[in-house]
């Protein structure tokens, strides 16, 4: 039979395109390493054997924001340990923050050791940030990508309950404030939100309310503008921080079992 080449080309596109569908490898569901970077390979090292030192019962996984706590001051807002000291430092956690990490970093860290021999009570994940920087990855996908962290962690870590927060507000570009809000509200819609209830494996948590001010972002909220030279605000103040922490505590007590920190 005869096919004129327009429509065999045609013909061959369409009995491509859905193979080709299928076939799209979404970057923010598998693990990629950032071990050619000298301090992220020995950060790594370095939380491995602070988890088998410490067999914590509470740990932190996310990028930059939550590797913040670390930090100390003057001045005071980036006097973040005196505040991770009064919530978290009679809790046995470990800070499995990272800076510049994206989901599929998070992810190659859980595979590769950093959840392997503990059994924390709970776990706070804070992640997706990056996705939204460089890398330009969709909202789709970093819901994917996040949903991908969970899976991970409910298959590892079983007995441990999950506290999800939202991907922070930022003053990056519309399209990152509006892929933020998209991503927080599909989280919103998949998993539970407080109250909290006993044996409960995931609590997605919206925090956006600790960093908006009459309806707008609260400028004061962010460090980045106290930086020389001024970034686009994306980082909590240590003072923002705490009051995350506080809003995250009616949750985190109860997944705990022990008295909120006030």
């Amino acid at each position: 039979m005869h096919i004129s080449r327009r429509l065999f080309s045609c013909a061959v596109i369409a009995s491509m395109t859905p193979l080709a569908a299928r076939a799209r490898t979404i970057l923010a569901t598998v693990p990629i390493a950032r071990t050619d970077l000298p301090w992220w390979r020995e950060r790594h090292q370095a939380k491995l054997r602070e988890l088998e030192q410490k067999r914590p019962q509470l740990i932190f996984l996310g990028d930059s924001i939550t590797q913040n706590w670390e930090r100390s001051g003057p001045p005071a807002w980036q006097d973040f340990a005196p505040e991770w000291q009064r919530f978290y430092g009679l809790r046995n956690a470990v800070n499995l923050g990272f800076k510049g990490d994206t989901t599929a970093s998070l992810i190659w860290r859980i595979r590769n050791g950093e959840v392997a021999g503990i059994a924390p009570r709970a776990a706070v994940i804070l992640i997706g940030a990056n996705n939204l920087g460089r890398v330009h990855w969709s909202a789709d996908d970093t819901v994917m990508g996040i949903d991908t962290i969970i899976s991970e962690l409910r298959h590892r870590l079983p007995a441990t309950r999950i506290l999800l927060l939202s991907v922070l507000p930022s003053d990056r570009s519309s399209w990152v404030s509006e892929s933020t809000i998209h991503i927080n509200r599909a989280l919103a819609a998949k998993y539970p939100t407080p109250p909290y209830h006993e044996g409960q494996p995931v609590t997605f948590l919206d925090v956006t309310h600790v960093f908006m001010r009459d309806g707008k972002l609260d400028r004061d909220a962010f460090l980045d503008g106290h930086l020389t030279p001024p970034e686009p605000l994306l980082h909590p103040t240590a003072q923002a921080q705490a009051a995350m922490a506080r809003a995250m505590e009616p949750v985190l007590s109860a997944m705990l079992h022990d008295k909120p920190v006030s």
